[in-house]
């Protein structure tokens, strides 16, 4: 994920609060992903059980969405200075290729540490690094806005098609299930060996729409350096309204990463994006979650590393259940109790991220 920021800064044109929102959303995934006790999960730190949308389910997309801007922002002034495509073509695949790697990487290290963990080959860097991938080729190779919008509309039209031919967008039934489990088979987040049925929330065919949102961060992004971000937060709620339509006959659902999804999180994206550009860089409001921004990388890789010893250790078992439950469930609820522990793992690596950040640390790949 760093290698965003790092674009961001070889563009000529720094805006933090870019930085800043890459930050919130990595701290926003450390939330969610360190609940306490998964049985005690307040709804809005939770994410949809299928169809739906929970606060929980934007943090991903925004992500997506903020590499499109980043990937806008470096790319075009390297494409104006007539660097050769194929020089930069091979810069987006090794880039990609590493962020792949990291992920799986992160995925072998849980296998080894875990007692019980089975080997999964995608997930969120893995997904991060195919719609990286696929967007900057189309950036390098498509340079007009205009015909990367017919790309948008064209992938979403046809991978709604494609899901309507099974007839189903439930479990197992979907066409994303169906190749999920025919090709990654227990390789999947989920595998049910009687049943033979797979499940990957970052799975192969979802993962076109997920680039088209990284595709609608390039459109974000050129908006912001032609200077019409006040457009932002117009595309925002246009895109909101075509996803709240488009979810009455397509249900909003993040596993599938439906093309109501698609538009209904873009939206809220935008307008993040256009009221974050408004505080920190036009107001020079103060740039919170810029540590976590410019250290994506090391954030999310060190909190994995930290979860699986955790794990692999039973002291994040020990802490809750030995110290927090009893200091704190009994004048507050389970569900509280659960948070704080994520919110303190969180806090944790925010001071950590502060210091990397003062020390003028950063980790790229």
């Amino acid at each position: 994920m760093q290698e965003n920021t790092k674009l961001n800064q070889s563009s000529g044109q720094r805006f933090s609060s870019i930085d800043a929102l890459r930050g919130l959303t990595v701290a926003a995934m450390l939330l969610v992903n360190n609940a306490g006790d998964w049985n005690h999960v307040y709804p809005w730190l939770s994410h949809a059980s299928w169809h739906g949308a929970n606060p929980a389910d934007f943090i991903f997309p925004f992500f997506l969405v903020i590499v499109g801007v980043s990937l806008y922002l470096a790319m075009t002034p390297k494409l104006e200075q007539g660097i050769q495509t194929s020089q930069l073509a091979q810069t987006v695949i090794w880039r990609a290729c590493k962020i792949f790697a990291l992920g799986v990487i992160l995925h072998m290290l849980a296998l080894a540490l875990i007692p019980g963990r089975e080997f999964r080959l995608m997930g969120v860097l893995q997904r991060i690094g195919l719609c990286f991938l696929l967007a900057g080729l189309l950036l390098i190779y498509l340079r007009s806005l205009r015909y990367q919008c017919f790309v948008i509309v064209g992938t979403l039209l046809c991978y709604w098609y494609l899901l309507a031919q099974t007839g189903s967008y439930e479990p197992n039934l979907n066409l994303v299930d169906q190749i999920d489990t025919r090709l990654l088979g227990n390789l999947a987040y989920s595998y049910d060996a009687k049943t033979g049925f797979a499940q990957e929330p970052e799975g192969l065919l979802s993962s076109l729409p997920a680039m088209v949102s990284v595709l609608l961060g390039i459109q974000a992004g050129a908006m912001l350096r032609r200077g019409q971000a006040h457009k932002l937060w117009q595309f925002g709620l246009l895109l909101g309204l075509l996803g709240a339509i488009w979810s009455l006959v397509l249900p909003l659902n993040k596993h599938l990463w439906t093309p109501s999804f698609v538009c209904w999180t873009t939206g809220f994206a935008y307008l993040l994006i256009w009221l974050m550009h408004r505080l920190v860089d036009e107001r020079k409001a103060p740039a919170i979650g810029l540590s976590f921004g410019v250290n994506a990388i090391a954030a999310y890789a060190g909190s994995w590393f930290a979860t699986c010893i955790l794990a692999a250790t039973s002291w994040g078992d020990k802490i809750y259940n030995a110290w927090l439950v009893p200091t704190f469930t009994s004048w507050t609820s389970p569900y509280f109790t659960s948070f704080l522990f994520a919110a303190v793992f969180t806090g944790l690596f925010a001071m950590i991220m502060w210091m990397l950040r003062r020390l003028g640390w950063r980790f790229s790949i």
